[in-house]
C-alpha cells in the first residue's frame, strides 16, 4: 500500500521550501501526499518579504477535513505562524492522536529572514513539543530551543539530548551549520542512544529547503513503516543525493532549491 502522509506548514511561492518541497519529496519517495497551509510567505531564493499567517480555525479545518476521511500514515509539521495556531495544534494533536508526529521547528528562512516570533517558541515549547514523536532542528534552532550554546561540533549529542529534555520522544538534530567541518554530520537522540549519520559535505550554494527536505524524507520513510533509525538514515541518503544533483536546476540568484527529482534509490524506494 502507498503510504498517505500529511505536511501542515506554509508555503513557499518559489517552490524550494515549505508546502512546495514537502509534496515534492512524498510524490519523489513514493508516497501520497497531502498538505495543510499555515502561512502564506512571499519569497524567493534571496529574501522573504511578507509572511502572512492563516486564521489557526481555518487551519484546524483543514487538518480536520483530511482526517475525517483519509487514514494518515505519518504527518509533519513545518512552519507554525504564530502561537495561535501552536495552540490549536496542541489541542489537535491531543484530539486526533495521529500515527507519528514529525516537528521541523522552522525559525528562520535560509536567507537568514524569521520566520516566528520569541513568544510563539516559547508557546511551541510547552504546549507543542511533548507531543511530538521527533523533532528535526538545525543547530541554531536546537540552541534557541534548549538555551545550550555549542563551542565545537563535538558536543552535537549533548545539545540532541537537551531538546529532547523538552519532552519529545526523539531528536534528530540536522549538523549543516555546524563549523565548516569537512562531514555533514545528523545526530539521532533517542531512548538515551545516540547514532549519528554523517556524510561528505557537499559543496553548493543550492541549500533553500533542505531542512523541509529531509524532515518531510523522513515523514515518508515512517509512513511506510520503518523503525526510526533506518528511515533517519534514508532520509540523509535521500537528501544528500538531491544535494549532489542540485547543480543542475538554474533557479534563482540566491540559495537554490535542491534537485528532489533525481530518483535516488529509485527500485528501492519504489519496492519499500
Amino acid at each position: 500500500m502507498i503510504a498517505n502522509v500529511l505536511s501542515i506548514a506554509g508555503s513557499d511561492p518559489s517552490g524550494g521550501a515549505g508546502i512546495q518541497a514537502d509534496l515534492k519529496t512524498f510524490t519523489a519517495l513514493g508516497c501520497y501526499g497531502m498538505a495543510a497551509l499555515t502561512s502564506l510567505t512571499v519569497q524567493n531564493t534571496l529574501e522573504v518579504r511578507e509572511v502572512f499567517h492563516l486564521e489557526s480555525s481555518f487551519v484546524e479545518a483543514q487538518i480536520r477535513a483530511i482526517f475525517d476521511d483519509i487514514e494518515v500514515d505519518a504527518l509533519k509539521i513545518g512552519m507554525v505562524g504564530n502561537a495561535r495556531t501552536i495552540t490549536m495544534l496542541a489541542g489537535l494533536l491531543e484530539d486526533l492522536k495521529p500515527r507519528f508526529v514529525v516537528l521541523d521547528p522552522v525559525m528562520v528562512a535560509t536567507s537568514g529572514d524569521p520566520l516566528i516570533s520569541g513568544h510563539a517558541v516559547d508557546v511551541m515549547k510547552d504546549k507543542l513539543i511533548p507531543l511530538c514523536d521527533v523533532l528535526t532542528p538545525n543547530i541554531p534552532e536546537a540552541e534557541k530551543l534548549s538555551g545550550y550554546a555549542l563551542s565545537v561540533s563535538e558536543e552535537m549529542e549533548v545539545l540532541a539530548e537537551k531538546v529532547c529534555d523538552l519532552g519529545c520522544k526523539a531528536v534528530l538534530l540536522k549538523g549543516g551549520h555546524a563549523f565548516g567541518d569537512s562531514k555533514a554530520t545528523d545526530v539521532l537522540f533517542t531512548d538515551g542512544r545516540v547514532k549519528t549519520f554523517s556524510v561528505p559535505r557537499i559543496e553548493t550554494h543550492n541549500t533553500h529547503g533542505t531542512g523541509c527536505t529531509l524532515s518531510a524524507a523522513l515523514t515518508c520513510f515512517i509512513g511506510k513503516g520503518f523503525a526510526l533509525p533506518e528511515a533517519a538514515a534514508k532520509a540523509k541518503a535521500y537528501l544528500t543525493d538531491a544535494l549532489k544533483a542540485s547543480d543542475a536546476l538554474n533557479v534563482g540568484k540566491g540559495h537554490g532549491p535542491v534537485n528532489h527529482f533525481q530518483f535516488h534509490g529509485r527500485e528501492e524506494h519504489e519496492d519499500a
